[in-house]
């Protein structure tokens, strides 16, 4: 929408068969990505915030409820289990994995979002990265009405 190159960190991460590439390969591909001048990263992984935050002029956060975050996991968990969606590296989600294991996703959203929700308020809050606006969201309409607003903008930067 804006021109940006998208990186999407969960394509730089997984591997085949839902394995985590080496940590020194996701943190080569992901400088590689966003070694132009503009991009705009979706995701978070803490293990490369120190490539991305230091370079980049905001944290758009879509801090929306427990509620809101685990109906949307669980929707779009689904969905992509009925219509065998195919994601990263030739993965799918799988009704063993997403409801059975441990390494499920809704089993990961209802163990971290709040431990998530307090890191980010920290990061927020530590003045580490003066660098950047935070854009902070509580509702999907909130994030509905920025991004429009964005579109029908004159292109200029609406964190700056």
């Amino acid at each position: 929408m804006l021109g940006f190159p998208r990186v999407e960190l969960d394509a730089l991460y997984w591997g085949p068969e839902w394995q985590p590439k080496p940590a020194e390969l996701f943190r080569a591909l992901t400088a590689q990505a966003v070694a132009g001048e503009r991009w705009l990263v979706e995701g978070n992984y803490s293990g490369v915030r120190d490539l991305l935050w230091p370079r980049a002029t905001a944290v758009i956060w879509l801090n929306y409820s427990f509620l809101t975050v685990f109906r949307r996991a669980l929707y779009r968990t689904l969905k992509r289990i009925l219509t065998r969606e195919t994601l990263w590296q030739g993965n799918r989600e799988s009704f063993r994995r997403s409801f059975l294991s441990r390494e499920s996703i809704l089993l990961w959203v209802i163990t971290s979002f709040r431990r998530r929700n307090r890191e980010f308020r920290a990061l927020q809050s530590s003045g580490k990265y003066p660098n950047l606006t935070w854009v902070e969201f509580h509702r999907p309409a909130q994030a509905r009405a920025y991004l429009q607003a964005l579109v029908t903008s004159d292109g200029s930067d609406p964190t700056a």
